[in-house]
């Protein structure tokens, strides 16, 4: 089968693979009709850690072919999500919510055992905890929408969650890519009056508008923090979404968040050390966040895509076949595109 093979800094190649099959009893084999690229894949893209030649891609929707002796929630011939983790279901974590912390758990695309979603077919390891079905067919016209419960719809949600956004609360996403703004759906969603973006490309921040964000703030560093502050009456949000990932979005975050408040991180961090230690502590600020939970979310967010309240599938702007991808990857990192849908 073809899949997507990282080689090395800006070396991304469709090749042949061995054709992913059934291995353990609890598996299933899905085929992909659809996938995307993540802004997480731009670091590896870029130069930085990966496992040689690893199968790339963690977000997908598939049609399932076949599952393993022991699997009795998932049956072939259905449409299923996939999150970026799979889990078992059973766990401690996966009880709390946690699937991304499961003990039997991992992930998608990151050069371990399950291979990558940017592919025709792929194995989905404890497929009973992992796929979540839905009653549309392959072709659906909210297959955009769907897709984004996979990853960035259910981790905008999750920096919301994690900092805490309220019914009538003040509310800062940094970054305008595709989870920032899911974020911002999912601050909106969360009855937040005030959304504050701050990004700078114009094309995602008119769409951030659409989303529900009511300010943006271009601006970066010291004058960025200044703006936010200016906007909030000088004490700052109760909720920060930080979908970067960079030590200056963790300064930020620490420069714009009120006494008592929230930061939801869930950039994948290039730091060692959280910034902004002392401003944590004396002005009594929680920082939460992680991978996201996005199986624990399904559930509740579908219904709203279902039921045409929120769009978060407007965050594709570009589709590829499995041989656009390298194109799509570059794209991506140079920022004409804001995510790329892949349909195998």
């Amino acid at each position: 089968m073809r899949a997507t093979v990282m080689h090395g800094v800006h070396d991304v190649r469709i090749e042949n693979v061995p054709d992913a099959a059934i291995i353990a009893p609890t598996d299933a084999l899905i085929r992909i009709t659809r996938a995307c690229i993540c802004g997480s894949d731009l670091w590896p893209y870029n130069g930085g850690p990966n496992v040689l030649n690893q199968q790339m891609g963690h977000e997908a929707i598939g049609v399932v072919l076949a599952v393993g002796s022991d699997v009795q929630r998932i049956k072939p011939g259905q449409v299923v999500i996939m999150p970026f983790a799979y889990s078992d279901g059973d766990c401690l974590f996966c009880d709390e919510g946690l699937q991304t912390a499961c003990t039997h758990g991992g992930f998608f695309g990151n050069g371990g055992e399950a291979g990558g979603a940017q592919a025709e077919a792929l194995r989905v390891p404890l497929a009973d905890g992992t796929l979540y079905p839905l009653p549309v067919g392959e072709d659906d016209a909210l297959m955009a929408s769907l897709l984004t419960l996979s990853d960035v719809m259910g981790t905008g949600h999750h920096a919301a969650v994690t900092s805490r956004v309220r019914r009538g609360g003040t509310v800062a996403v940094i970054g305008d890519g595709a989870v920032g703004l899911c974020g911002v759906i999912a601050a909106k969603r969360l009855g937040a009056e005030q959304i504050i973006i701050l990004g700078r490309h114009e094309a995602r921040l008119d769409l951030a508008r659409r989303f529900g964000a009511t300010e943006v703030v271009s601006e970066r560093g010291e004058e960025g923090v200044a703006r936010v502050r200016a906007l909030t009456g000088g004490i700052g949000v109760q909720s920060v979404l930080e979908c970067v990932g960079t030590a200056q979005a963790m300064d930020t975050s620490m420069g714009i968040v009120r006494a008592g408040g929230a930061v939801g991180r869930v950039g994948v961090p290039h730091y060692d050390v959280v910034p902004g230690a002392q401003m944590m502590f004396y002005h009594n600020v929680i920082v939460g966040g992680g991978p996201a939970p996005v199986r624990a979310y399904i559930e509740e967010l579908l219904p709203d895509i279902v039921e045409g309240r929120i769009e978060p599938g407007l965050v594709f702007d570009r589709t590829v076949d499995l041989d656009g991808v390298p194109d799509g990857y570059e794209a991506m990192n140079a920022r004409t595109a804001l995510k790329v849908m892949i349909r195998p």
